[in-house]
């Protein structure tokens, strides 16, 4: 909404020295967003004043046309004698008055005006248009043409109102007052504590039986309509200057000045209107739904079809408007031919969801319909044709129709009972009975009582619809730069919770193994589980849609997180980064077997346990999930030496980081799964109460899928569910105990099977060798076939034993590793080499 500061102060009585800037901070300080204030005129330097056209010389010999005036600029220009100019517009003759700029002067954009040589003759000035002065856009784009009366030699800037300040307001949804003069006023008036000249109190005529026919068929639609009718209208008479330069100030463009002069009290009182050229209209004015597919040519030319739930305005031949959006061509007002003598002005209110429907529908946004969906006056109405019809009166010299009418639905009042002390309560603050009641009057409310405040909310103010509306009025009008900052109390022993520790931790430890994160947004297209390779009866497969999914092509909630992962490292990639190591946790989404419906939670309490719970039941199951995509170099070479590829093992060593995290023993062994690699994934299982569970898989990617999805070869990646992981912990991993004794290192090569998996023989080695057992590490895998024979390879593992309360002997070390060898060689066939 874009308010001349010029035109506000006609309603509210600001001192002298207020800038644009001033009242910019004030309107911020009471909550409107006040974005930008406009210097209108900034730089622009006199002599600019009206002239009158004497003669006009058409130059020849050019390649577009040229003419030689000479304007009498009165005393302007220090002489009286005519200024010579060279204009090269066409739209003015001999007689008409026009804007002069003379030498000395400066235009919009430090455009400095002298005298000058062109096309053969010395311009002395130059004579303007809109553009050229900064005024918008007036439809023409050429000479500005004033009316005869006004006398040669006057001060244009003045007469044009040039310099002005605009106010460039951004109007929230649930502030559909401010989205007129009227509206900005009010909150003016309360940020200064002056008072406020209303526009809207006008002395309005009562309807009667002689006004315009009206019948609407959709009260739920359009509870209020008013007509007026207007007669004797001169169809020459055009907008004044005054009435113009507001609109165009405003941001709207002048077109004819009944049009005009809607398009001002849309403005000024917040109240679309519409006015119909009488003799065009047939029959009464009608209000219902259009029946589908019916057919209207609106203002801007094009046919529409309408849709069953759109809200027109008919007349005995059908629809003539979309209600609350834009009017008819059939009925508009004939700004070319000139031939409109009656009007009949429509002001209503309509349903604010149906006409914000009907312009998304019809994709036609309009002013009106702007006003419309966020809420207008209702009461506003019957003001608004008034002045519109006062308007009509004065600048067409028409006569107003003693008719009225006036179709009203029932309401009443919307009332809030609210506490005194309520605002108090919301803002910690003690403001007082007083000044809570004084604020709400300020706003516009009726208040009554004392300890319980009985509040009768203005018909503008239709955001005010509970205790808490009420008690941020005060609180903003109060300033909320006035609230104290405190920290706020939490009761001890509500800290993270176990997963939010265990999330927290696996970031970092991610983080310190040199992966970065990278989240992504939880939508996915159902045919990137084809390119995974996912069976037909996946789980993966069964997800959750969207009703209204930001994008076609993503319309699911993700159930791995792998899409997106790798979807960045593709970007990345693409961009020159080719060593890559990134990983997210998040949630992912599975539908329930059986689909409930959601209750609707109180928000006057906290909700029960028991409703948290039914509400949760409604949700999607949303696991949390780790996952990491690994590509280039792991390591980098340098002057240390060479570097070293990422691979499956990477992928395999992240998920026994987050075990570790979770202080949990992570199975690993071969396993084969949708985009992995079959001869290099690891199927990644934990113990959860004495059950064996699979949470995930890691290796290297399939090269089909690489390809298909257009990764670098020997892309890595590794996911699984961090909630069963946590499931399968102790709790919190303790800190080892550190031992003052010192560590002996035993080291072993077992000859097995080539099928027997490493983490088998692991597991036998750790169980035999006891408690005195350390730590244990894989350090060597050999496969010679002619030393060790066909199908068999060589494990070489390190054992470091250590004892608490003793420095081992060499014999306890030795009868350690001798039993954890003897059970891996019962359990796996394991042969002790060499």
């Amino acid at each position: 909404m874009r308010v001349p500061l010029s035109w506000l102060r006609e309603y509210v009585d600001l001192p002298a020295t207020e800038t644009g800037r001033d009242v910019q901070a004030k309107l911020i300080s009471v909550g409107l967003e006040v974005e930008t204030v406009e210097q209108l005129g900034d730089g622009l330097k006199g002599p600019l004043v009206v002239g009158k056209v004497l003669t006009i010389e058409e130059l020849e010999g050019f390649k577009k046309p040229i003419r030689f005036c000479t304007v009498d600029v009165g005393q302007a220009n220090g002489t009286g004698e005519p200024q010579e100019i060279v204009c090269g517009a066409r739209n003015f003759a001999v007689g008409d008055k026009v804007v002069v700029v003379l030498p000395g002067a400066v235009l919009p954009g430090d455009f400095a005006i002298a005298a000058r040589k062109t096309y053969g003759k010395t311009s002395h000035g130059m004579i303007c248009s809109g553009d050229e002065l900064g005024m918008g856009d007036d439809g023409s784009h050429g000479i500005i043409v004033l009316p005869p009366e006004h006398e040669v030699g006057t001060d244009a800037i003045e007469l044009l109102q040039l310099v002005d300040e605009v106010l460039d307001i951004a109007v929230t949804p649930d502030r559909g007052y401010a989205l007129s003069i009227r509206g900005v006023a009010r909150e003016t008036a309360i940020a200064y504590g002056l008072p406020l000249s209303d526009p809207a109190l006008l002395d309005v005529p009562g309807p009667n039986a002689f006004g315009y026919p009206v019948q609407v068929s959709d009260p739920m639609g359009c509870d209020r309509f008013t007509a007026r009718t207007v007669t004797g209208l001169d169809p020459e008479a055009r907008s004044p200057l005054w009435l113009t330069r507001r609109l165009q100030k405003a941001g709207m463009r002048p077109i004819s000045l009944a049009v005009d002069i809607t398009n001002y009290v849309m403005l000024e009182l917040g109240q679309p209107l519409h006015a119909y050229d009488r003799s065009r209209v047939q029959g009464p004015i009608g209000v219902r739904r259009a029946e589908q597919g019916e057919k209207l040519v609106t203002l801007d030319g094009v046919t529409r079809t309408l849709d069953a739930q759109d809200l027109v305005i008919t007349d005995d031949r059908g629809p003539i408007g979309l209600a609350g959006v834009m009017g008819g061509a059939n009925t508009e007002i004939d700004d070319t031919e000139n031939t409109t003598t009656e009007v009949v002005v429509e002001a209503a209110h309509f349903d604010a969801l149906s006409i914000s429907r009907t312009a998304r529908r019809h994709k036609l946004a309009s002013e009106a319909s702007k006003r419309f969906e966020r809420g207008v006056d209702p009461q506003a109405a019957s003001a608004a044709a008034q002045r519109t019809v006062d308007l009509l009166v004065l600048l067409a010299g028409g006569t107003a129709d003693a008719g009225v009418t006036e179709v009203i639905a029932p309401s009443a009042p919307h009332t809030i009972t609210i506490p005194a002390n309520h605002p108090d309560t919301v803002a910690g603050v003690d403001y007082g009975r007083e000044t809570v009641v004084r604020r709400l009057q300020q706003v516009g409310c009726d208040v009554y009582g004392q300890d319980e405040l009985i509040v009768t909310v203005p018909s503008w103010r239709l955001d005010l619809t509970d205790p808490n509306d009420l008690a941020e009025e005060v609180i903003r009008l109060e300033g909320y730069e006035n609230l104290p900052s405190t920290l706020p109390k939490p009761p001890a022993g509500r800290g993270l919770t176990d997963r939010q520790r265990l999330h927290r931790r696996v970031g970092r430890a991610l983080a310190g193994a040199g992966y970065v994160e990278a989240p992504n947004y939880p939508f996915v297209g159902e045919h990137v589980f084809d390119q995974f390779g996912l069976t037909a009866d996946d789980p993966n497969r069964k997800v959750v849609k969207l009703v209204n999914p930001l994008s076609d092509e993503e319309p699911a909630l993700r159930t791995t997180l792998l899409p997106g992962l790798l979807g960045a490292l593709r970007r990345n990639d693409g961009r020159g980064s080719h060593d890559l190591a990134l990983f997210e946790t998040g949630l992912v989404f599975h539908p329930r077997e059986e689909l409930k419906i959601a209750v609707r939670l109180p928000v006057d309490r906290r909700p029960t346990d028991e409703e948290i719970a039914s509400l949760t039941e409604a949700l999607p199951l949303q696991p949390r999930h780790a996952a990491v995509v690994l590509t280039g170099a792991r390591e980098q070479a340098g002057w240390w030496g060479k570097g070293r590829p990422s691979d499956w093992a990477d992928a395999v060593e992240s998920a026994r980081v987050l075990a570790r995290e979770a202080g949990t023993e992570l199975l690993v062994r071969k396993g084969q799964y949708g985009p992995w690699h079959p001869g290099r994934c690891a199927e990644l299982a934990v113990v959860v109460e004495g059950v064996e569970q699979v949470i995930g898989y890691a290796g290297e990617l399939h090269p089909g899928v690489l390809k298909t999805l257009g990764l670098p070869a020997r892309t890595s990646a590794m996911e699984l569910d961090l909630d069963v992981l946590e499931s399968a912990s102790a709790g919190v991993p303790k800190g080892p105990k550190i031992s003052t004794f010192p560590v002996a290192t035993q080291d072993v090569a077992l000859v097995v099977d080539a099928s027997v998996p490493h983490t088998d023989v692991e597991a036998a080695l750790r169980e035999g060798a006891g408690e005195l057992l350390e730590s244990i590490r894989l350090f060597d895998v050999y496969d010679n076939a002619a030393q060790l024979g066909e199908g068999k390879k060589s494990l070489a593992y390190a054992l470091r034993f250590r004892a608490a309360d003793r420095t081992l002997t060499v014999d306890e070390a030795s009868a350690a590793r001798d039993a954890a060898v003897a059970l891996a060689a019962e359990r796996t066939g394991a042969v002790l080499r060499g």
